[in-house]
């Protein structure tokens, strides 16, 4: 069974930084891409309301969301099986239910939230200013 747990979520104000975590457990495939979700507050509906901020593929090549770009990392610990996201100069824009998925696929070029099996519960991100 596979399971998605993200942590380090909370509040800060703006211009602060977060490291958001993602432990992968029961996930056997060698292809992976996962990716870092945002839903912003009051959106819902999965397929419109999630926004991929940052991605990583199997070979390690990342693809960022321009209103993240500079401020976010995305990265994959391949031992621990652990996703992360260093978010740096946090704006209130950033606020949101940040969920971390992952799918099987070599590359993340298509991000769709419907593409994605597994995912994690969700952490809450709230920058203030």
């Amino acid at each position: 069974q596979v399971q998605l747990v993200e942590s380090g979520g909370g509040s800060v104000q703006a211009g602060g930084s977060l490291r958001l975590s993602c432990a992968v457990t029961g996930y056997t495939d060698s292809r992976h891409c996962m990716v870092w979700f945002r839903q912003a507050p009051g959106l819902e509906g999965e397929e419109v309301a999630r926004v991929p901020v940052a991605r990583i593929s199997t070979d390690g090549s990342t693809i960022y969301a321009d209103s993240v770009k500079g401020r976010f990392t995305i990265s994959h610990d391949n031992t621990e099986n652990t996703l992360y996201l260093q978010m740096n100069s946090l704006k209130s824009d950033d606020t949101g239910m940040y969920y971390c998925a992952v799918k099987d696929s070599y590359w993340c070029y298509d991000a769709r939230p419907k593409t994605f099996l597994y995912w994690g519960q969700g952490t809450q991100v709230n920058v203030s200013t």
